[in-house]
């Protein structure tokens, strides 16, 4: 096997680990999870190797906080009265909120870095030092704004940034906001869309229906949750320009993000992934260790996600699957996911969004919102046969105006009724 420079990376992380295991046991929450992991495995000679170690949860973390990562004698308050750490929460996808403690200036810089991993958008950052960006995400998912308290466009921009959105939920917005919207981008001229995908859709069919477009754009970048099929196509279509998906959290950075072949990368420095309890198609958690933010680590952390790892000649990619609680069953119990569930939709026109949800007794309902008129019967009726082969279950459907977000503001594609 030729050994390009993304496996030689990839090898160089082992070594990565194992150097920074004395570093992670001085932080609190770690040292006395080592030291019992240390008991449990005798015959490593008192010091545990890394993939001997156990994972570390949300709850875990937030129970620890700020205490449990931080050296003696230091404290939260101090570091922020600093300024050398910033302070930020999760958007309590599938838990309590999450706060996050990282360096100042680690976010933009790992974010750059994960962006680079796509060499169009690496040339467009080239071209443009100062690239700005339109960010049009949930109000519950930026950490800046509100849904209930109106923000002038000087307190929404921030650096190269605009904040564009202020609604929740986007099939609510009056269309003189949208066309506000629309004005706000068309001024600020960015050379990227930063977009929660639901939110963008809805923005994207109004600017279809009128014409709308931007000249400065480059690409779109979806972030947040995950891109359905029927989104990207959609976005694709009205914008123009290529729509390249980034993954990641709060809490860990950016982890993957999609280059011009509709690969999935890793950021090599930003975090090392591991793809635990695969079923037999390749499927499992996703574990995650970070590597470059030192005031908050993560150790084997298990981010809720689930996750499939291709391993080819030149390099390793990943498959993102979706949240592991939206997880599915099909009538034999075998473990259905997000993605699986999305790709019925690969070739469907006149959806913009839509939700599957399954009862305990495996039956299936799938509510969507069309683009504009109905989705005409074949189409409707192709997506449902796949989806009743794939789910092994019965599964009806209706068209709806609206589909409601969680309380953190995400909008879930699958779910699993209890």
């Amino acid at each position: 096997m030729l050994a390009t420079p993304e496996l030689i990376r990839e090898a160089a992380q082992a070594a990565q680990l194992e150097a920074r295991l004395p570093r992670w046991r001085k932080v609190p929450l770690y040292r006395e999870r080592q030291a019992r992991a240390d008991n449990r495995f005798p015959e490593s000679g008192g010091r545990v190797r890394f993939h001997q170690l156990p994972f570390v949860t949300k709850r875990e973390m937030r129970a620890g906080f700020p205490d449990k990562f931080l050296p003696a004698g230091r404290t939260l308050e101090t570091l922020l009265a600093e300024k050398v750490v910033e302070l930020e929460h999760t958007s309590g996808t599938s838990e309590d909120r999450l706060p996050v403690m990282f360096g100042r200036g680690w976010w933009n810089a790992q974010e750059e870095r994960a962006l680079r991993l796509n060499r169009f958008v690496a040339r467009v950052l080239d071209e443009h030092p100062n690239a700005r960006r339109a960010t049009i995400t949930s109000p519950a998912c930026n950490g800046l704004t509100c849904p209930t308290v109106w923000m002038s466009r000087a307190q929404r921009t921030i650096g190269k940034a605009l904040f564009v959105n202020l609604a929740r939920i986007p099939f609510l917005i009056p269309k003189a906001e949208q066309q506000h919207m629309a004005e706000e981008i068309a001024d600020w001229a960015p050379q990227f869309l930063d977009l929660d995908p639901v939110h963008g859709v809805w923005f994207a069919l109004y600017c279809e229906r009128h014409a709308i477009r931007f000249p400065s754009l480059r690409f779109v970048l979806c972030s947040y949750e995950f891109v359905s099929a029927v989104h990207r196509r959609i976005l694709q279509r009205v914008f123009g320009v290529p729509v390249f998906n980034l993954y990641g959290s709060t809490e860990t950075g950016h982890l993957l993000m999609e280059n011009e072949a509709g690969e999935m990368k890793p950021s090599y420095d930003t975090a090392y992934l591991e793809v635990v309890d695969a079923d037999t198609n390749g499927i499992g958690n996703l574990i995650v260790t970070t590597l470059s933010n030192d005031y908050m680590p993560l150790l084997r952390y298990g981010i809720g996600d689930h996750a499939e790892r291709n391993e080819r000649s030149y390099g390793t990619d990943y498959v993102v699957h979706g949240r592991a609680r939206d997880t599915l069953r099909a009538g034999n119990g075998r473990r259905v996911t997000t993605w699986q569930v999305d790709q019925c939709f690969a070739d469907v026109s006149g959806i913009a969004h839509y939700q599957l949800r399954q009862s305990p007794g495996s039956e299936c309902r799938l509510r969507y919102v069309p683009e504009a008129h109905e989705l005409d019967a074949a189409s409707l009726q192709a997506v449902v046969a796949r989806l009743e082969l794939l789910l092994e279950c019965p599964v009806s459907a209706e068209s709806i105006p609206t589909l409601l977000p969680e309380a953190s503001g995400k909008f879930r594609l699958t779910f699993a009724v209890a």
